[in-house]
């Protein structure tokens, strides 16, 4: 036993050393107790720094590993497993697996899953456990199952339904709420809550409340549905829920189903303005008596003051049936109308100009040709005038219209119409020799309007049969009143000798000294006077009537104790009564309606105002509304000019008056995109005028345009006729201005100066607004034939400005009109060239010209190849023939052709070419031009080198004189000797 022992003791002694002497080497814990344990058996135990701070381990629900921290260990001795050895909560679905380095893993048992939201922790003790069996002691492992996101938020409701009122801000309509299973914050909670559906007045917060972003309408929409979605914190998105927002309607005084815009297409009539309209009086706290709504469209921005035809004075004035003898002062600027052209107008051509006077420089004197400073005493004064009061001006202060008074020396006013202190004055000053000097008699009328000063477009016309004078405003009869107006007496005007008068516009002249004082700041138009009569009431009515107005309901709609009122402008409309329920049916059937064609495109406001007044007489006001009507842009018309552009007409036919626009036809469409639709029957549609233009301009010693007077006087449309042409004005049918463009006649009495003349034609409607196509029509003239073998030639002009003015009416209609096939072919010369004689022309015409030099003249080429003898033999046989031929000149017959050699003349003279000189006094020879290629016999020639002339022409004494004084000494070849 003692020897076992000692055995053992030194075993135990060695191991101790082996073991001293691996650690000092640095051999692990277990390769120690692998080496102990091969050679011992000893008890394992874990490899922690602490059994009580444990093993902590994570893992995701997806996953079948658990990262362990720090790793599962065993020394002491060799480790053959690990083992779970206490549950603190149950089954634990775990192993741990022995891997091949000593460590332990743990791992999710086959067929087991984990669920966060089931269970995120789990706790027990494991053991190592050695190949003999030892188990070391235990240490506690705590897993903590990591949350994924997995689910999507879902709605505690599966649908929202709330209702509100209608016109009120709500905090928080309705709050949505939805959850998510995820088992931690940042899959397990909402985040966020978005609307889907867009263009709704709602917001939604993060918390999920829903509020209106501004006041809801059940007239605009009964409900609101909005698609919802949550978030959660992973932004994983919900399934949508439907939230359903129901409008109430809240009964509130006023008008319902008034619409904001209301669109107007031109020539579309009638159009009812409020067709849904009703009335709500729930809230009021009385007895209804009686309910007044009214109805304004405003139009003041619209020309002067609503949409009119856009028409000259002259023109409105014939369409409403008014005396064409009115005296228009304020024009437009034209020639004949100059006095005009620097004031300051609108823009285009909106019918009359409206002028604007700015008070301190703005005035005109009127021609002593167009007004009769003398006003009789019967006349009638109208105007447009727009007009407010100036901040801090003297209410003294005259701001003359028109005025009349003495030009030099005196200030005397004859009579004015002049604004003052918003009060419209009419001045009739009698002169000393018309009435008894010692008579005190009216002489001023003094209106207090409210229309003088409230910057609106107003009419005004003053009738004078004196001393009765009367005012039409807006072509209503003011009704005199006390004191309304006032009237002024007064002496007649004293004698004076050696001073006339002068008649201003906007102003009035001063003649002491010298100079426009007065002044008058606002806008005039249309300011014209009509002497020795009085204009008809419906004339000014018409005259002011517009073209765009309200329309009122059929009176058979009024039902008893209902009252319905207008103002004269149909601007205005009024429905009283205490029937809520026929004013609802009144104020459905409000109507807007525009008869112009072309009507001013743009906006029209609306203002809706109502009353209520109650059993006990007070009165409440209903809240107003503001609505518009919107005028469409209308198709511009295209006015189109066609007929036969080219005529040809005889001699005779000149000298007894050409019809220039035989077949003049006027057509008016409609422009659309790039197409034009044609009205080609002219019934309805209008012109203002048309334009005929002359050029060159007409000769008046021989030249004249005219028209059918008794026409003219039947259609009441006036034409002005000068040398430049014709203007014929005056709004008239279509059918009726082709009636007259086709009677104008062109006489000329001395046709054969020309080859054509050319006339352009422009018309236009709505005072220009719209213009046609410019028709230009060219008359030729035909020039007679050569009979026989005789030929004549076109007397020269009588003077230089008959020859200037055929050479530059020769190279206008050259330039601007070729020939036209169907017409007989004419040359530069007044030479009619038919087609089977251009050829035979052609060969002489070539060798011409580089001779001439002229490049626009037809020339007859003279081919001279012989030598010099046979040059004078020829000569001499000219000169001999036309001494025994010169009585017969005055025997040329109408039909032989007249010809213009001015244009190519040359001169030889045979005696300076042999040395001498001629001693017969004859001028040199000159060579004539010949025409259309026909020979012509010797008896045509003349040795006076006097020209040859047209019996047919009406020639004056001086152009005979001329003839015969030898001012055109031109000698004409006869080339029928020469061999070509």
């Amino acid at each position: 036993m003692s020897a076992t022992k000692s055995a053992s003791v030194v075993l135990s002694l060695c191991l101790s050393v082996v073991l001293g002497l691996a650690t000092a080497s640095g051999i692990s814990d277990l390769e120690l107790s692998k080496l102990s344990g091969g050679i011992s058996d000893g008890v394992p135990r874990l490899d922690l720094p602490s059994l009580e701070s444990g093993y902590h381990g994570l893992v995701q629900e997806n996953e079948t590993t658990v990262e362990v921290k720090p790793s599962i260990r065993a020394i002491g001795a060799e480790i053959c497993s690990f083992r779970i050895v206490n549950k603190h909560h149950g089954d634990a679905p775990f192993d741990i697996i022995l891997k091949e380095d000593g460590e332990g893993e743990v791992q999710l048992k086959p067929h087991r899953t984990l669920n966060c939201e089931k269970r995120k922790n789990y706790r027990f003790d494991i053991a190592a456990v050695s190949c003999s069996g030892e188990v070391s002691e235990n240490a506690t492992l705590h897993i903590t199952v990591i949350d994924i996101n997995e689910y999507a938020p879902v709605f505690l409701q599966p649908s929202y339904v709330y209702q509100v009122d209608e016109g009120r801000l709500y905090s928080e309509i309705v709050r949505v709420e939805a959850k998510d299973r995820d088992c931690t914050p940042k899959f397990g909670d909402i985040c966020k809550y978005e609307i889907l559906t867009t263009e709704q007045p709602f917001t939604i917060d993060n918390e999920g409340v829903i509020r209106n972003t501004e006041p809801l309408d059940f007239e605009k929409s009964h409900n609101h549905i909005l698609s919802v979605v949550a978030y959660d914190c992973g932004m994983k998105q919900s399934v949508p829920v439907m939230v359903t927002i129901k409008v109430n309607r809240v009964c509130r005084l006023g008008w319902n189903g008034i619409p904001e815009r209301i669109d107007y297409a031109p020539s579309s009539g009638r159009v009812d303005l409020f067709p849904s309209a009703e009335l709500q009086l729930c809230d009021v706290p009385c007895q209804v008596r009686q309910v007044d709504a009214r109805v304004a469209l405003t139009t003041a921005h619209i020309g002067k003051g609503c949409d009119r035809d856009t028409y000259s004075v002259a023109s409105q004035r014939k369409l409403c049936g008014a005396s064409q003898d009115s005296i228009d002062l304020l024009p437009s600027p034209a020639s004949g109308a100059e006095w005009t052209k620097n004031l300051q107008t609108d823009e285009g051509h909106e019918g009359d100009q409206m002028y604007e006077f700015d008070g301190v420089t703005s005035a005109l004197a009127v021609p002593p040709s167009v007004l009769d400073h003398t006003l009789a005493s019967t006349f009638t004064m109208s105007t447009w005038m727009k007009h407010k009061p100036q901040p801090g001006a003297d209410k003294h202060m005259k701001e003359h219209i028109i005025c009349s008074a003495d030009d030099h020396k005196m200030n005397r006013h004859h009579y004015a119409l002049f604004v003052r202190n918003c009060r419209l004055i009419l001045l009739l000053r009698r002169d000393f020799s018309d009435d008894d000097p010692n008579t005190f008699r009216p002489a001023e009328w003094r209106w207090k309007l409210p229309q003088v000063c409230d910057d609106i477009w107003h009419h005004y016309a003053v009738e004078v049969k004196f001393p009765d004078v009367q005012l039409y405003v807006d072509g209503q009869l003011f009704k005199t009143e006390r004191k309304n107006p006032e009237i002024i007496d007064d002496w007649p005007l004293h004698p004076t000798k050696g001073i006339n008068t002068t008649v201003t516009v906007g102003a009035c002249w001063q003649g002491s000294e010298n100079k426009m004082k007065h002044h008058f700041h606002g806008y005039l138009a249309g300011l014209s006077v009509l002497l020795h009569r009085t204009e008809r009431p419906e004339v000014l009515t018409c005259l002011h009537k517009c073209k765009e107005s309200l329309e009122v309901p059929a009176m058979e709609l009024l039902e008893p104790g209902m009252e319905l009122l207008t103002n004269s402008d149909l601007t205005e409309l009024s429905i009283k009564g205490d029937n809520k329920t026929n004013l609802e049916v009144l104020m459905r059937r409000v109507g807007y309606t525009n008869s112009r064609e072309f009507p001013t495109p743009g906006r029209r406001n609306l203002h809706i105002s109502t009353t209520i007044t109650c059993d006990h007489g007070k009165v409440k006001k209903v809240p107003s509304l503001e609505s518009y009507v919107m005028v469409l842009q209308p198709q511009e018309p295209t006015i189109s000019i066609n007929g036969t552009s080219n005529l040809a007409r005889d001699y005779e036919d000149f000298r007894q008056g050409v019809r220039v626009f035989t077949d003049v036809h006027v057509t008016v469409g409609a422009v659309s995109g790039n197409k034009h639709s044609h009205d080609t029957s002219g019934v309805e549609k209008k012109l203002d005028s048309c334009s005929v233009s002359v050029y060159p301009s007409l000769n008046p010693d021989h030249e004249t345009l005219s028209l059918p007077e008794n026409m003219l006087t039947q259609f009441g449309v006036v034409a002005k006729v000068n040398k430049d042409g014709v203007i014929v004005s005056g709004a008239d049918l279509i059918y009726n201005y082709e009636q007259i463009l086709r009677q104008i006649q062109y006489t000329n009495r001395k046709p054969a100066y020309y080859l054509n003349r050319v006339f352009k034609l422009i018309c236009s409607e709505l005072n220009g607004r719209f213009l046609s196509n410019e028709y230009v029509q060219t008359l030729t003239v035909i020039h007679p034939r050569m009979t026989g073998s005789k030929s004549t030639e076109m007397p020269h002009a009588a003077n230089k400005h008959d020859h200037d003015h055929l050479d530059v009416h020769e190279k206008k209609a050259s330039h601007d009109h070729a020939p036209q096939p169907a017409h007989a072919h004419v040359d530069r010369h007044h030479v009619e060239l038919h087609p089977a004689q251009v050829s035979d022309e052609h060969s002489l015409m070539d060798g011409v010209q580089a001779v001439t030099g002229a490049s626009h003249a037809v020339t007859i080429i003279i081919v001279v190849c012989v030598g010099f003898l046979l040059f004078m033999i020829v000569l001499g046989v000219i000169r001999i023939r036309a001494a025994h031929h010169r009585a017969n000149q005055e025997e040329i017959a109408d039909t032989e052709m007249a010809w213009d050699d001015s244009a190519l003349t040359i001169t030889v003279n045979p005696m300076e070419l042999n040395g001498s000189s001629p001693s017969n006094g004859q001028g040199p020879a000159s060579a004539g031009g010949r025409g259309r290629g026909e020979h012509c016999d010797d008896d045509d020639s003349s040795d006076d080198g006097s020209s040859y002339r047209d019996d047919d022409l009406d020639s004056t004494d001086e152009e005979e004189e001329e003839v015969e004084s030898g001012k055109h000494k031109d000698l004409e070849w006869d080339n029928s000797t020469l061999a070509i």
